[in-house]
């Protein structure tokens, strides 16, 4: 079994597939998921398809200036962080938080995760997003506890 996955995209409509994979994976008992990537790479597009994919009813946006955005209207409930205004310092405010948002039936998503300077020791799905050529995203998952390895063991399939 191998803890990592790699797939590229190359439009809209095959990350949709992704996400909806994704979320079909991790709908059963939830999970904490941080990403990583440029500004622009899609790492709020992804959580958006797996937050519709889940069924939220509101719009989905980034949680940029609010830090934390909450969607109870999905098959689970789903926490969106954004790191990137908090920085290192005002990271260390919400550890704590971070830590139980991993806990439970939940999907938890925290963009920017680098500014959690590597304070994310749970079991957690990593994503980072990067540009491929032309409009591709290249999405690499790297999963850390044994459920979360069973998921990108599935995600390959």
């Amino acid at each position: 079994m191998s803890n990592k996955y790699e797939r590229i995209c190359n439009n809209l409509d095959e990350t949709k597939s992704l996400a909806e994979k994704f979320a079909k994976l991790i709908e059963p008992a939830g999970c904490f998921v941080s990403l990583y990537g440029e500004i622009g790479a899609g790492k709020t597009a992804f959580v958006k398809l797996v937050a519709e994919a889940l069924g939220v009813k509101e719009k989905v946006t980034s949680p940029s200036f609010v830090i934390l955005n909450e969607y109870h209207t999905a098959k689970l409930p789903i926490y969106h962080f954004d790191l990137y205004r908090l920085e290192n310092e005002g990271v260390k405010t919400i550890l704590d938080e971070l830590t139980e948002y991993s806990e439970g039936h939940q999907a938890t998503f925290v963009e920017w995760a680098e500014f959690s300077q590597n304070e994310i020791p749970f079991n957690h799905i990593k994503i980072n997003v990067t540009y491929d050529e032309d409009e591709a995203r290249k999405y690499s998952f790297e999963a850390f506890g044994h459920d979360n390895i069973s998921i990108i063991e599935e995600l390959k399939k």
